[in-house]
């Protein structure tokens, strides 16, 4: 998954980042704080993303245990929802539109939702994603992986990061818990030595403005990769959109923002 928003590192309105083998394992592995609670110092924050300490256990993984709908209010996924982004990377102007699909696809014995996320680079088409996502009836938001491709020059270059649950020792992880809690680290992807990402919980009540709009009670995360020790990624879930804004502060220079919603 992209770390832009997707979601991904890389979706939110008002009031918006992992497998066994084909049978997975069924048991696989709220203090309120301002946008302005402190980050970890920087070599604290490579260690949190180095090591596991932290990181709390996921929910049993049961199949049976999904609904069709992903409707959790910090990563909603309405059918038909267009998201477009606008930013800068290294200088240069980028868009990453994200799609809500109608496509249909069981993964694990579950239905995902499938979600297309596009990144243009000065126009140009850099990367094409999809992604897949489910609830559970607690209201956790699963990844279940993504099939991804780079290109250059309109030729793919790359699908690196691409991995599926219940693949070659992948597992599912969970995007978004039903109950985020300041502090709680999540495995997001956990498919050994190909997608590896993290989420650690910084603020829990954050203010956001971005060109669509401002958001209140929003959530703001770290996104960190054990695969690229030195790179994270704020991002932010406000309520009833989910992915508003995020931004490279280590390893990177990238940062978008929510410009335009579209539900059709």
């Amino acid at each position: 998954m992209r770390t832009r928003p997707i979601a991904p590192l890389p979706l939110a309105l008002s009031a918006l980042l992992a497998l066994g083998c084909n049978a997975q394992d069924p048991t696989q592995p709220s203090s309120l704080t301002s946008i302005t609670q402190a980050m970890p110092a920087a070599a604290d924050l490579t260690s949190t993303s180095t090591s596991t300490a932290g990181a709390t256990d996921l929910p049993p993984f049961d199949p049976s245990n999904f609904v069709r709908t992903v409707d959790n209010p910090l990563f909603p996924l309405p059918l038909g929802r267009r998201l477009i982004y606008k930013g800068t990377e290294d200088g240069e102007p980028e868009m990453v539109i994200t799609e809500v699909t109608r496509d249909q696809k069981t993964i694990l014995g579950v239905q995902v939702v499938v979600v297309l996320d596009r990144v243009f680079m000065s126009g140009e088409l850099v990367e094409k994603t999809f992604d897949w996502f489910a609830q559970d009836r607690d209201g956790n938001v699963w990844y279940f992986g993504e099939d991804t491709k780079e290109f250059e020059n309109g030729k793919v270059v790359s699908t690196q990061g691409s991995f599926e649950a219940g693949k070659q020792g992948a597992r599912a992880g969970i995007i978004m818990r039903a109950h985020p809690k300041w502090g709680q680290i999540t495995p997001q992807e956990d498919a050994p030595g190909v997608a590896e990402d993290k989420s650690r919980i910084i603020g829990v009540d954050a203010t956001v403005t971005v060109p669509y709009g401002t958001f209140t009670h929003c959530l703001k995360t770290a996104e960190f990769t054990d695969l690229e020790p030195d790179a994270v990624e704020y991002k932010f879930y406000c309520p009833g959109v989910g992915v508003t804004r995020g931004r490279d502060v280590r390893g990177g220079t990238a940062q978008t923002k929510l410009t335009r919603i579209e539900d059709r």
